[in-house]
């Protein structure tokens, strides 16, 4: 398992068993759903701007198909490995029963820093890393999305270059597309929106007033900044936002259209706008509010700082944010913790409502979408709740192990090939 050992793997392993363990799960099966299914890693190479070719390392690992083909993002970022990818693809699969999707889980990266290519070697690059990973991916088979450091441009990228290769268009392949090729409405604001439906279900069970809940949001990319607007427009008051750089804080509550407006088209740091106080990334985490939201990158709340935490709901945005030691610190902490594989699964979600408009040629309203989503997610929490409360279980083991029984149950019913 060498390959594969990496701090984020460790933590998606270390889940995985704990659940395993409560579930006295088959030890056949624990052994075959502790690794991929199938990984493979690509050099690409690719011709830079100067002339000269630059050598990069994919990855693709599926994780499961029992229940059908394999979804999962594309992240480019300098961190990207084996093991995380690994770990993504597993939590990915956990993420697609708990949502009761007909997939299975896949992750995808190329190890780069996209900031420092031209958009011509990003393309270059991108169509090569999608003509090395072509012999696994199809819309039957292994459908990709968007993630860190890639958008939808670069998903209509990797449809053409498939396209291509194939000679027709095949608008299945991937999903978070853009509408023109056939991506889906509400698909840019899906998981912040996800975020924001499990988020007042949890308000409600509690049964704390929206309207006096406060929320703090780290990382403002597209699953924070969405989260933080829906919370705002649900009637919740959004205090502390941040990214990166830090952050900024205004205790009377931040007006988050006017925020996007001065951080997105002006290009205004976050803590420069002067809307608030400036706040760094773990003054954010130890804020006093209703409902914290990690939406930046994995294991930001850890041993160290979670006995800090002063939020009644942890809304998990982020994939992996929370380590397995301030796991338990906050729940004895009384934290109502929403774990990331439901928390985030907006996202996959309305991926799975684009797959399916695209394999039938037929496109949704966006209002269908969102009451689809809502749909679909709530009744994931809920579900999830009772599992919790029946198991006397956290809703973090009791989203894993109804997810894990769903991947198992399918094996069961399938057997051993051959």
């Amino acid at each position: 398992m060498n390959e594969f050992d990496t701090h984020t793997f460790r933590l998606a392993v270390a889940q995985f068993n704990e659940a395993a363990e409560s579930m006295r799960l088959d030890t056949n099966l624990r052994e075959r759903l502790k690794l991929p299914q199938r990984s493979l890693l690509v050099s690409i190479p690719v011709k830079m701007d100067d002339g000269h070719v630059e050598v990069f390392t994919g990855y693709r690992v599926q994780h499961d198909s029992a229940r059908g083909p394999c979804k999962g993002g594309i992240r480019y970022h300098p961190d990207v490995n084996l093991g995380e990818v690994a770990a993504l693809a597993m939590w990915m699969t956990w993420k697609c029963a708990v949502a009761d999707l007909p997939y299975g889980g896949a992750k995808g990266g190329v190890k780069v820093d996209p900031k420092k290519l031209s958009r011509g070697e990003l393309q270059r690059l991108t169509r090569r890393y999608a003509a090395e990973i072509f012999p696994l991916i199809g819309p039957d088979k292994d459908v990709p999305a968007p993630d860190v450091g890639t958008d939808q441009q670069v998903m209509a990228w990797i449809m053409d270059t498939y396209s291509q290769q194939v000679g027709y268009a095949v608008q299945g392949v991937v999903t978070g597309k853009p509408l023109s090729i056939g991506g889906s409405l509400g698909r840019e604001e899906a998981t912040g929106r996800g975020v924001s439906y499990v988020t007042l279900e949890a308000l409600q069970h509690l049964k704390l007033d929206v309207s006096k809940a406060t929320v703090a949001v780290q990382g403002f990319g597209n699953v924070g900044s969405n989260t933080a607007l829906i919370m705002q427009q649900a009637g919740a008051r959004v205090v502390a936002v941040s990214d990166v750089g830090g952050g900024l804080y205004n205790p009377k509550g931040l007006d988050i259209a006017d925020v996007l407006h001065r951080y997105r088209d002006k290009h205004e740091p976050l803590r420069e706008i002067k809307l608030g106080e400036s706040i760094s990334n773990e003054e954010l985490l130890q804020l006093d509010c209703t409902v914290l939201v990690p939406a930046a990158l994995s294991e930001q709340i850890t041993h160290a700082n979670a006995s800090k935490l002063r939020c009644r709901i942890l809304a998990e945005g982020a994939n992996g944010p929370t380590t397995l030691e301030a796991d338990r610190i906050l729940t004895d902490k009384g934290v109502f913790i929403i774990p990331d594989i439901l928390a985030n699964s907006g996202g996959v979600i309305v991926s799975y409502f684009e797959w399916v408009q695209d394999v039938q040629r037929f496109f949704w309203k966006a209002k269908d979408i969102q009451d689809r989503l809502q749909d679909i997610i709530t009744s994931a929490f809920h579900r999830t709740l009772q599992f919790s409360v029946e198991k006397r279980t956290t809703m973090r083991m009791a989203a894993l192990m109804s997810g894990i029984d769903k991947v198992a149950q399918a094996h069961l019913q399938r057997g051993l090939y051959p």
